[in-house]
Formats: C-alpha cells, structure tokens, sequence
C-alpha cells in the first residue's frame, strides 16, 4: 500500500477543535455557508513538509496510507502561541476613530509605528480609554484535530 512521504502532493479532510469541543475549522462541510468567510471547503491540498498548514499534522501524514485517519493534538507554541498578556495595550477614547462605534470583540486592522499592520480586538471600554488585544484569538489554546488522508496526489 503506498504511504505519503515528505514532499508529496496529498488532499486531507480535517476537523479542528478546542477542548471544550468548539469546532474551529473543517473541510467537511461548510459551516459558514459562505466562501468568504475563510474555512477551508473541500478536502485541503498541501505540500508535506513545505508549511501548508500546522507542521504537527504534516509529519503526523508522513507513512499514512489512503483512507487512514488520525488525531493529535497540537500545542499552542505549534498554533498562535501562548497568551501574552503585554499585548494588550489602551488608547484614550479621543484618540480613537470617529466613523467606528467601539464594541467589546470588535476586530480592527490597525498600523503600527512599523507600518506594520495589526489584528486587534477591543476587550475593554470604559468612558476614557478603549482597551485592546493584539493576541491571536486563539493564542494560549491547544488545538485538537482529527483528520484523514484522502488521496496522494
């Protein structure tokens, strides 16, 4: 029976959880009815070894045959990292936007003084400052994935 090897060209289908059992990412079936929203739909291509998605899953693939499936869990320094409270930083309220209405979990592209650009949520607001997160929204949490090797392309 031929095993997936580094390199090879393979298709999988997957389910992505947290340990509460949230599901946050599948290939089978659409749970945003929406291409747009950034879940994967369909089995996923990828390249072994070449980073396509968590390097976990793609050593997990190496010797899998066709139809085989498998579960792991993948850490958070293998995912978004651990939770770094220092990323969290507020701005006075006069600073902020006037065409935006702040709301706690509202996620915003902003540029840092790097003219890099950042994913923030707001996690806090109170009358003088708005408080928000840097963090990746899944920083700090372990990732369980289940996922079958569909065809070695």
């Amino acid at each position: 029976m031929i095993q997936a090897k580094e390199a090879d060209k393979v298709s999988i289908h997957f389910i992505g959880k947290l340990a509460d059992g949230t599901i946050i990412d599948t290939t089978h079936e659409d749970p945003c009815n929406d291409d747009e929203c950034g879940h994967a739909h369909g089995p996923m291509e990828l390249v072994i070894g070449e980073g396509d998605f968590y390097l976990p899953i793609e050593e997990a693939l190496v010797g899998m045959s066709v139809g085989e499936k498998k579960s792991i869990v993948i850490s958070p320094d293998d995912a978004f990292g651990e939770y770094d409270p220092e990323n969290v930083f507020s701005i006075p309220r006069s600073e902020f936007a006037d065409d935006i209405t702040p709301e706690i979990g509202l996620e915003l592209e902003v540029t840092g003084e790097d003219d890099e650009v950042y994913m923030v949520t707001i996690v806090e607001l109170s009358d003088e400052e708005i408080s928000f997160d840097t963090n990746h929204p899944l920083a700090g949490e372990e990732l369980n994935y289940e996922f079958e090797l569909v065809e070695i392309l």
